[in-house]
């Protein structure tokens, strides 16, 4: 059974954007969308909630709308639908063991209302087994841009879809998402490496120059070239350009993916069930790109 782009709904703004936009991802890859509602049944709810007939009767009209919705503006298209009682983090990872990508609608860590918001969509993405793409709802994009201080100035802005990869680590993973995402666009790939200089390289004000012509710099560059190699090779037809940056790497990504129609970074696989399992940098993107982001898992 050929993997499925899988989305959860709830109804909520940013969970229907998110629907809409792996609509098109399906198109795209050409594989199936399957939407998926999760809740858990309560046996005695208080009076504000809806009994569990009723919740199973809104989400089954909220699912059957949106499918109509899609089949609409995406021609051909057969999207399933399916209800799931279960805890919506439970049921989202079961999805996702069948799912070619996972996708949740989000408004970022600004812990505002939404099912798909907060502590479920990062549970949700630090446990999936597969990649996990984050959608603002259309009326919130932009609204959680990085300020001023995280922007670095003179960055080209770019339609090219764009990945961030750490050369510490193996990320095959990472960088084969990010060149389909590219290939099945018809778009470019700018991929960003960002690194801190040790304290050994710490300049005074006016001495920039001299870390651009520096041993380390032709090093990192070199290396990240030396990566990409390969990826060049299997995909010809990927205009790929590649930029090894120092400093901040939260605001060389977020200001690089500003036009961008996706951000690519990648997520340490650990063995451990315990704890969030994001880094700093998978967190900052998180909360300040615009663009849809997708976080893939990586050994």
């Amino acid at each position: 059974m050929a993997r499925a782009v899988i989305v959860g709904i709830d109804g909520s703004p940013e969970s229907l954007a998110a629907a809409r936009w792996a609509a098109t991802e399906s198109v795209l890859r050409s594989i199936p969308l399957h939407l998926v509602h999760a809740w858990e049944w309560s046996p005695a709810p208080s009076a504000s909630v809806p009994t569990s007939e009723t919740q199973r009767h809104w989400a089954g009209r909220m699912l059957r709308t949106a499918v109509e919705q899609l089949r609409s503006s995406h021609p051909g298209l057969r999207p399933t639908h399916e209800q799931i009682s279960d805890s919506p983090v439970a049921a989202l990872l079961a999805a996702a063991e069948n799912a070619e990508v996972l996708v949740l609608g989000s408004r970022g860590l600004s812990g505002m209302a939404g099912f798909m918001t907060g502590s479920v969509a990062l549970r949700v993405v630090a446990h999936a087994p597969r990649p996990v793409v984050l959608v603002r709802s259309e009326r919130h994009t932009g609204a959680h841009s990085s300020p001023d201080v995280l922007r670095p100035t003179g960055a080209p802005h770019s339609s090219d879809v764009v990945a961030g990869i750490d050369l510490t680590h193996s990320c095959d993973e990472v960088i084969e998402f990010a060149f389909e995402a590219a290939l099945v666009r018809g778009v470019g790939l700018h991929v960003v490496h960002g690194y801190t200089l040790p304290s050994s390289y710490a300049i005074a004000a006016g001495e920039g120059t001299l870390i651009a012509d520096s041993g380390l710099v032709r090093e990192r560059e070199y290396a990240l070239s030396t990566v990409l190699e390969p990826w060049r090779e299997k995909s010809p037809d990927v205009a790929v350009r590649a930029s090894s940056v120092s400093g901040q790497a939260v605001a060389h990504l977020v200001e690089a993916a500003a036009d961008a129609p996706m951000l690519v970074i990648g997520r340490r696989e650990r063995t451990s069930p315990l704890g969030m399992h994001l880094g700093s940098v998978a967190h900052g993107v998180i909360h300040h790109a615009a663009c849809p982001v997708a976080v893939v898992p990586h050994a």
